[in-house]
């Protein structure tokens, strides 16, 4: 799989930073019902448009020092970091499944799932703009990958919207409050929709656990009770990821270590 010319691979990881950048946009549009595709980005402080030349993934950043051209205010480097991603995540996709519909598949899943997790972390929420079409869309584009069936991805989706709602109705009956968001519930759906409803039971295993001690952490570190929300995107995102690029050979290694 790695035996690619370097061009493809340059230039696979350059397009994925520059969905990236489109990635960005919506990020800091979606939430507040924006378009995504206009107006023309622009410094959210002095509202200067940005030119072409000043929009280049990572270069731009480096070359103006990470200050907006007009206003010299600093811009954040989340930017750069989510182009990079969005790179890394492009090569990493070429790697696993080489070139071919299974790769765009699984690419436009990742970038979705990383626009979703940035979204959840700002604002604690998951929108059903992207989570309710992505059902469909992920159940349909399934027929395109080898290892699932429309059996595995019908039960994928009833599996990963059902096992979240009972766990959210469980929750409020015992604590008499909203524990688990619908945002949560209809990713885990969408989730479904490709990876099935083994990818299911290993992104809620796999979520809840590195949640379990990201909380912990939160709680030595603070020294205070966890009384705040966390959101839990991005665990199921990062749980999700796991599943495509590594779950089988976790769940051999897990199955071994009980033999």
């Amino acid at each position: 799989m790695l035996n690619y010319p370097i061009p493809i691979i340059v230039f696979i990881c350059l397009s994925g930073m520059c969905i990236g950048s489109f990635l960005n946009v919506c990020i800091y549009r979606i939430p507040d019902g924006k378009s995504v595709v206009y107006p023309p980005s622009s410094c959210p402080n002095c509202g200067y448009q940005i030119r072409w030349y000043d929009n280049i993934p990572l270069l731009s950043y480096l070359w103006l020092k990470a200050k907006c051209r007009q206003c010299k205010i600093p811009i954040s480097f989340r930017y750069p970091m989510i182009e990079v991603m969005t790179g890394l995540s492009a090569l990493c996709v070429l790697f696993r499944f080489g070139l071919g519909i299974e790769s765009l598949i699984y690419f436009i899943f990742t970038a979705t799932l990383i626009v979703i997790t940035f979204i959840d972390i700002d604002h604690q929420i998951i929108p059903d703009i992207i989570s309710l079409p992505g059902i469909p869309i992920f159940f349909l584009a399934s027929f395109w990958i080898p290892t699932m069936t429309w059996k595995d991805s019908l039960i994928g989706i009833v599996s990963g919207g059902g096992s979240l709602w009972l766990v959210a109705e469980i929750y409020m009956l015992i604590a008499k409050k909203e524990g688990m968001g619908g945002g949560d519930i209809k990713l885990l759906a969408m989730m479904g929709g490709l990876i099935g409803w083994k990818g299911v039971l290993f992104t809620i295993f796999f979520s809840s656990a590195i949640g379990t001690f990201a909380g912990l952490a939160i709680v030595i570190h603070t020294r205070k009770n966890l009384k705040l929300a966390m959101p839990f995107g991005p665990f199921l995102a990062i749980g999700a990821m796991m599943y495509i690029f590594w779950g089988e050979k976790i769940i051999r290694w897990y199955l071994h270590l009980l033999r």
